[in-house]
């Protein structure tokens, strides 16, 4: 099975720092619908794994992030992609869970429910959380440098053997040739 995992905010979409909090703040990134449907296109499953603390934190209802993923899912369709499935933390930090990146809850989530091997599996995202999660297990750490990507290439230590792009469109080129 040809998987990729793909991290939400700054890599499919535009991130904010107070929150995505409803679906009219959820703005895609230019080329992201389309490089998802190029993932679908070419027989990969597309997985969305996501820390979503503002849940957790009573910054908005799991109404509204159901919402926020259905115009997700509607966007994607509309440019020719599908998203498999999301799975998503809506615990804050403090809560200290298995499920928040970087620790490997959601993957190891997504590998059993999609009876998968994720060694080598692209996971592509724009935070050290997202590629330690990867790293965790065995999965290929992917950067992009939209949302805070930049910044976690200039100031983190990056797992071994992540490999960086511009954005999901450009990742995207690499894996479906």
């Amino acid at each position: 099975m040809k998987l990729v995992i793909l991290d939400r905010d700054g890599v499919i979409n535009h991130d904010s720092p107070s929150y995505i909090k409803s679906p009219e703040e959820w703005k895609p990134i230019p080329g992201s619908l389309e490089a998802i449907a190029r993932l679908t296109q070419s027989g990969h499953h597309v997985v969305v794994a996501t820390n979503q603390s503002g849940v957790g934190r009573g910054i908005f209802e799991m109404a509204t992030l159901n919402a926020i993923h259905d115009k997700m899912n509607r966007a994607v369709g509309q440019a020719g992609g599908r998203i498999d499935a999301v799975f998503y933390c809506p615990h804050a930090r403090e809560a200290d869970c298995n499920c928040r990146k970087p620790k490997p809850g959601l993957l190891e989530d997504i590998a059993r429910r999609f009876n998968a091997n994720l060694k080598g599996v692209p996971c592509v995202g724009d935070s050290l959380r997202d590629l330690e999660a990867a790293a965790a297990v065995g999965a290929q750490p992917v950067l992009v440098l939209t949302g805070k990507g930049a910044k976690t290439r200039r100031e983190e230590r990056l797992p071994p053997n992540t490999v960086v792009y511009a954005d999901l469109a450009e990742a995207v080129k690499s894996l479906v040739k």
